[in-house]
């Protein structure tokens, strides 16, 4: 009876000391372990670091651009972030209002659409009366107008800042730049920092780190390039059918883009409601929708591959599964690192040793006080 008893612990203590007997696996798993803590019990605290090491991500490639050209590494950077600031100012100036107008007016119309969609769905019972009755329809309405109600209420509530929420803004837009050009211009000193700290015998760990390091970086540029080409040619193309609120969808269509497959069926919904409660079924609404398919086939079928076609490699069930897990863990934010989290997650799994499996052995560096008395003394 001891000894079945004791078996499934002789598994795990098995199963534990063929993966993790290695000292160079315990330093990944160890430093997984802490970022994983760090972000779960400090994410909020440190949103403006983490949000600045995304566009920090993002910057550098035009500063390694400029600097395989010959630029100085300051030079570079600092061109660099002083273009990054006035694209954004173009958009805090430009863009945002815009898109707050055209919000306030839509929440202005929406009773209108809804009389105008009670109208439209009232007519289904006398047409399919066997399928719809007019009770269904009433019930579909009064849920409809609650969650309109509701959703008004939550706008209304985020328009209305309170002073707190507002002087926490202007700290990030003022923490965030400063972290950025201090990432940008520091990022060797700052990762030699935390090398000095980490142990010596860390080959799978910098395996890990050169390959999520390369995959991260080049998925955030692409992703950055894919929101600003949908958003813009989604924008041209409303604004040449003359869809209302023309700004306002295309950047949600823009945005919708960085949840994978999700994302462009749920920005589907309000395009096409928005287009016939503008225009009934009429030729400007089927033109319009054509329109719109297009480009969402022309993203998935040519923009996606051109931009990351040597960065991502997840199945697509793969992506729904951390859109899903790390959205539930970690809500917006969780949904829009999904798949940089994921990539992470098959670089571990990808350098992780088999069983049986050599483990590549890193030449530890030679400290000062290593350094033969002999040698010290011909050199002297």
């Amino acid at each position: 009876m001891q000894q079945h008893a004791s078996h499934p612990f002789k598994v795990l203590s098995d199963w534990f000391h063929r993966h993790f007997s290695d000292p160079q696996v315990m330093v990944l798993a160890v430093f997984v372990a802490g970022i994983v803590a760090v972000v779960l019990l400090l994410g909020q605290m440190l949103l403006p670091v983490l949000a600045s090491i995304v566009i920090a991500y993002l910057l550098e490639g035009f500063v390694q651009l400029l600097a395989r050209r010959g630029w100085p590494r300051i030079a570079a950077v600092v061109t660099v972030f002083v273009l990054f600031l006035v694209f954004v100012v173009s958009v805090l100036v430009g863009v945002l209002p815009l898109v707050y107008r055209q919000v306030s007016d839509l929440v202005q119309q929406l009773p209108q659409m809804l009389a105008q969609g009670q109208q439209a769905l009232m007519a289904l019972p006398q047409r399919y009366p066997e399928l719809v009755s007019v009770a269904q329809i009433d019930a579909a309405m009064d849920a409809m107008r609650r969650e309109v109600v509701g959703y008004g209420q939550k706008l209304l509530s985020m328009s209305v800042s309170s002073l707190v929420g507002v002087i926490t803004l202007l700290v990030y837009l003022i923490l965030t730049p400063l972290l950025v050009y201090f990432f940008l211009k520091d990022k060797d000193l700052i990762l030699g920092w935390f090398g000095r700290y980490l142990p010596r015998h860390r080959a799978i760990a910098d395996t890990v780190w050169a390959d999520v390091d390369r995959q991260i970086s080049n998925y955030v540029r692409g992703k950055f390039w894919e929101i600003l080409i949908v958003w813009a040619v989604s924008f041209i193309t409303f604004s040449a059918f003359g869809l209302n609120y023309a700004m306002l969808l295309a950047l949600l269509v823009g945005l919708s883009v960085i949840i994978p497959y999700i994302g462009a069926s749920v920005v589907t919904v309000p395009v096409v409601l928005i287009a016939w409660f503008q225009w009934g079924w009429s030729a400007p609404f089927i033109w319009l929708t054509v329109a719109y398919l297009i480009i969402q086939a022309l993203d998935g079928n040519v923009l996606v591959p051109l931009l990351f076609s040597e960065v991502v490699n997840l199945h697509p069930v793969a992506i729904i599964v951390a859109i899903l897990v790390f959205g539930g863990i970690w809500g917006f934010w969780g949904v829009f690192f999904a798949i940089p989290l994921a990539t992470v997650v098959q670089a571990i799994l990808t350098a992780w040793p088999r069983p049986g499996e050599q483990v590549p052995e890193q030449v530890p560096e030679q400290l000062p006080e290593q350094v033969d008395p002999g040698e010290d003394k011909a050199a002297k």
